[in-house]
């Protein structure tokens, strides 16, 4: 399904660019010719104003032949009699199937859909319901089924903000609208209908451009927040560690989220917020538990947590830096960012000081000064600790 989509979505583009390319082309050898015959003048400015409509009412006419979300909602609706050996829902028993399907529903769905919230309710009611089973077996259930729906929503909306990118630096897009203003240059004398039909042309394509724009702004909304609901049920079903690695696996998202847009942007940085809280607790539970069986960690086991803190805050400590956290619209409240200063100075002071802390405090240097607009995650005291430190340090190792 998501091949089909990005494909019908490219179609468009390179049939516009196509097009536009030879009939600007065209256009300019029937310039010369119109400026010796009137009638000529007149119908070229009809037949440019006529393509600029029909061009803006391209994306809309692919969107109608090729099948829409609710058909490859219902064209993909399993068939129980021939899939109930099939992984298409997440395989084993019939609990997970079900749960796995309501959670590929809610993705596929718009937020706008009155259905949305049905579906949600209906998937969260079942999630709280095996937890409060205190089985073993369905809490499992509900972590496999939430880590590939979390998953599968970080790469949606890893696409989502890639796509974004490209078409906010001009790609494909704008070499036809930099074509189009060529077609503009239609002369002044044609008549009031020319004028007309030239004008809702270009109010027609922008509108379908902004409206395009305004579907993927809330997709990206959308995706985001599900990932922080689906990291909160992952956290009360007990693996939580799992979209903490998958989040901090995360490099490329958080790369493209620095350019997002603002609203984008507060979303991924609750979640972020969120998920480096689990992160502090990130083997916690296994060293009480290895202190009633009088064992400890491997070294391997705390590498592994450590890398992991380490690249969760590489990947996102710079997004932290550079949102907007003003006071107009605040993301996390003045509470909530002092409690997330304190959590990220604790998981600092767990990496090593030689290497480790000097780089996240360097990326966090770097970021928190050049970005005027927000003066929040403040780490200047763990900065002093950690230059104090190595400093002293280096005195003994001289003397």
């Amino acid at each position: 399904m998501g091949s089909s989509s990005s494909s019908s979505t490219i179609a468009p583009l390179l049939l516009r660019n196509l097009v536009t390319a030879i009939f600007i082309h065209a256009n300019k050898s029937l310039i010369s010719f119109s400026h010796k015959y009137k009638f000529l003048e007149l119908l070229r400015c009809f037949i440019v104003s006529v393509f600029l409509f029909f061009l803006g009412l391209l994306p809309s006419f692919f969107s109608c032949l090729s099948p829409s979300q609710h058909n490859e909602y219902s064209s993909s609706c399993p068939n129980f009699t021939s899939r109930r050996d099939d992984d298409c829902y997440g395989g084993g028993s019939g609990v997970s199937r079900a749960l796995s399907q309501l959670l590929s529903i809610m993705n596929d769905i718009p937020v706008s859909s009155r259905k949305y919230e049905v579906v949600r309710s209906l998937a969260e009611k079942l999630i709280d319901e095996n937890l409060l089973e205190n089985n073993r077996a369905l809490r499992e259930v509900n972590c496999s089924v939430l880590s590939v729906a979390f998953a599968r929503s970080l790469s949606q909306l890893e696409a989502a903000l890639a796509e974004q990118g490209r078409r906010s630096s001009g790609d494909g897009a704008g070499d036809s609208a930099a074509g189009e203003g060529d077609l503009y240059d239609c002369s002044g004398k044609g008549s009031r209908l020319m004028k007309g039909v030239k004008y809702y042309g270009v109010a027609a394509w922008r509108y379908a451009k902004s409206r395009s724009s305004e579907m993927r702004r809330c997709s990206g909304e959308k995706l985001a927040a599900e990932l922080l609901w689906l990291a909160q049920k992952m956290a009360a079903s007990g693996c939580a560690e799992e979209a903490v690695c998958k989040w901090a696996s995360a490099s490329n998202l958080a790369w493209l989220a620095l350019s997002a847009e603002p609203r984008l942007q507060g979303s991924l940085v609750k979640v972020s917020a969120f998920l480096i809280k689990q992160a502090k607790e990130m083997g916690k539970e296994e060293e009480e538990e290895e202190k009633e069986d009088q064992e400890t960690n491997t070294p391997s086991e705390e590498q592994h947590i450590r890398q992991t803190k380490m690249k969760m805050l590489m990947s996102w400590l710079p997004l932290l830096c550079r949102a907007n956290n003003g006071t107009d619209a605040p993301i996390l409240s003045m509470g909530e960012r002092a409690e997330m200063e304190r959590i990220l100075e604790a998981i600092i002071s767990t990496l090593r000081e030689e290497d480790e802390q000097e780089c996240v405090l360097s990326l966090w240097l770097h970021h928190f000064t050049y970005c005027p607009a927000s003066d929040w995650p403040n780490l200047r005291s763990c900065y002093t600790r950690w230059y104090s430190v190595t400093r002293a340090r280096l005195v003994l190792s001289s003397v």
